[in-house]
């Protein structure tokens, strides 16, 4: 009798894991959200809907894109993290994630996360009016350091974002004293560039893309591109190695993550059919369709890489006083 109870409870342990193993097989086996934390129309919420799309043909199951706004990128960095790590609620990172902890908004970094796949990166500009009297970069810094503080003003984003870093960073690079150019708080690159048109500031450090309508309008121009190498889209546009010899880097980045904890098989399952996305024609044609830089890493790559540029973003925004 003990033999056959021992033999039954056997047998149903051995279902028992037949079954976990057919249901991790078998992820997805319905809906997945993603998690957007910055406001419809924007930059992160187009390039989180055109991977939801791929990722509902790669993966069979629909995908329903939120917006979780509030809280300068808090609020919905936050449900991403607080999610179940079940595979069914992901999210798109943003830069921001290596910056809100600096500034004391949010105990959150980006070891609260399961990285999955970097999408995108887009290197941040210097804009001025298109009739400025400073055609190169050079010419600007000069005029910046040699004028009184608050002769030049500059927007963009937040106070703190990342275009205001960007900028702080490039004169903090030169020996410039970076409250020289006080920074006017907005809601974003748009509002920002609409404040340079009015003249209410001079300079929008933002991405080339955000600048682009006023770009080829002939209203704005570009000084300089804080990347690695000239865009595609605007190859007159020198790199700052090139425009001054500096070595200053600095972009916003998104990419996919889950909750800290998603099981290895889901997050494998979830970065194959990411990079089957990445690599897809609708992917690169979308994104050379608006002007945004694409930029691979998987995983471990990806954690890496967002553990390295939460410590820059850090050295530099304590160097220029941003950081808490």
């Amino acid at each position: 009798m003990i033999g056959r109870t021992v033999l039954a409870m056997g047998a149903a342990i051995a279902v028992s894991a037949l079954g976990i193993t057919a249901a991790a097989a078998q992820y997805p086996d319905r809906p997945l959200t993603l998690i957007v934390p910055w406001g419809a129309g924007g930059g992160t919420d187009a390039t989180a809907r055109i991977i939801g799309a791929g990722l509902e043909r790669e993966l069979g199951q629909p995908v329903s894109v939120v917006n979780r706004t509030g809280g300068s990128g808090v609020v919905g960095h936050s449900a991403i993290a607080e999610a179940e790590p079940d595979g069914y609620t992901i999210g798109i990172a943003t830069v921001e994630i290596g910056m809100m902890h600096w500034q004391g908004l949010t105990e959150l970094t980006y070891a609260d996360y399961t990285p999955l796949a970097l999408m995108n990166e887009d290197a941040a500009g210097v804009q001025v009016l298109a009739d400025s009297e400073h055609d190169t970069l050079e010419s600007l810094l000069n005029a910046i350091e040699n004028s009184p503080a608050g002769t030049f003003r500059a927007s963009g984003t937040g106070q703190g974002g990342i275009w205001h870093l960007a900028l702080a960073g490039l004169l903090n690079d030169q020996d410039i004293d970076p409250t020289l150019v006080p920074w006017v708080p907005s809601e974003g690159a748009a509002s920002g560039l609409q404040d340079l048109m009015a003249g209410g500031v001079s300079i929008v450090p933002s991405s080339l893309v955000e600048a682009r309508g006023l770009i080829e309008a002939g209203r704005v121009k570009s000084l300089g591109l804080m990347g690695p190498e000239r865009a595609e889209l605007f190859p007159d546009v020198p790199t700052l190695s090139e425009a001054i010899g500096s070595d200053w880097q600095i972009g916003a980045w998104r990419g996919i993550v889950g909750p800290e904890g998603l099981p290895d098989d889901v997050a494998t399952r979830l970065m194959d059919a990411l990079e089957a996305v990445y690599n897809s024609e609708d992917y690169q044609n979308f994104m050379a369709a608006q002007g945004y830089g694409v930029r691979w890493a998987k995983g471990e790559e990806f954690g890496t890489f967002m553990e390295q540029a939460d410590a820059s973003l850090g050295q530099t925004m304590e160097a220029v006083g941003l950081a808490q």
